[in-house]
């Protein structure tokens, strides 16, 4: 197609693709990079000098930026979905992939996912607050759960949060741990998002396993129990789903009312749909 100038070729991409030129390169790069390093064995380095990047700090930040994981850990959880956001629906193709695919998430995918996901997002709007009002006590608590647990603080819900994953990651991998939570160093939401991205490593590990040998109904026993007791790996993951979807929630009302501008409700659809539009997705092999 010919232009009169490089400027008409840009505003009439744009209007068609509603993102220009150089964002979709950069985006498609950036999946293509996510790709590379969940399936190849490219050193994290060799994929930022392949996505353009002149060096690996930038590559790091601009990858966190989009995917809100660093390039390491995303290559140790292998997370098998590297599309970003788009209302094009423009995608890198990855080698050897169906121009037409049925949806590969499923739904241990949407949930383990999405509760990773919406509670990065939770304690990266609790990063921006102060003590006081991480500690500030909540004007209205809710006692839903068969179980004693602290809630009365912002602080105390998201640390329920990861501390529900810590526990059951050291129950299904046979590992010692002190039942009674971290120090309070640990408690910031900088640390508990460290905690969080530690402990999601080996619990997707773990589950992704169960999923793949189709043994949600086999069972192990959980140590750390006093007395022992045995669980079904389905039961488990159920459970850590629906009591920290709970918590979720709790914490981002607890946000808003702090005067917190949050975006979406934790909803699956949300994660879905900012990890892999499905729907009307037009892919291309490179960028």
């Amino acid at each position: 197609m010919d232009y009169h100038s490089r400027t008409q070729f840009h505003r009439l991409f744009r209007a068609v693709a509603e993102e220009t030129p150089g964002a979709m390169r950069r985006r498609l790069l950036l999946e293509r990079a996510a790709y590379q390093l969940a399936y190849t064995g490219m050193s994290v380095t060799e994929v930022a000098l392949d996505a353009n990047f002149g060096s690996l700090e930038a590559f790091s930040r601009a990858f966190r930026r989009a995917f809100r994981i660093s390039p390491s850990l995303y290559r140790r959880m292998r997370d098998p979905h590297f599309h970003l956001p788009s209302s094009n629906k423009i995608h890198f193709l990855a080698p050897g992939s169906p121009t037409k695919r049925g949806g590969n998430m499923d739904l241990f995918d949407r949930f383990a996912g999405n509760d990773s996901w919406h509670t990065r997002r939770l304690l990266e709007y609790a990063s921006n607050l102060t003590e006081e009002q991480l500690d500030r006590p909540l004007p209205t608590v809710v006692e839903l759960l068969p179980w004693r647990e602290s809630n009365k603080t912002l602080r105390q819900l998201l640390e329920n949060i990861i501390f529900t994953k810590e526990v059951w990651t050291a129950a299904l991998s046979g590992s010692e741990m002190d039942t009674k939570g971290p120090p309070m160093s640990q408690r910031s939401p900088q640390a508990m998002l460290r905690r969080l991205e530690k402990t999601d490593v080996e619990l997707h590990r773990i589950l992704c396993d169960v999923r793949n040998r189709s043994a949600w109904d086999d069972t192990f026993v959980d140590a750390l129990c006093e007395p022992a007791e045995t669980f079904t790996f389905g039961g488990v993951f159920a459970h850590i789903m629906t009591f920290n979807a709970h918590r979720r929630l709790m914490a981002l009302d607890a946000l808003r009312q702090l005067g917190v501008q949050t975006e979406g409700f934790g909803d699956p659809m949300e994660y879905e749909e900012s990890v892999a539009p499905w729907d009307r997705r037009v892919a291309v092999k490179t960028p």
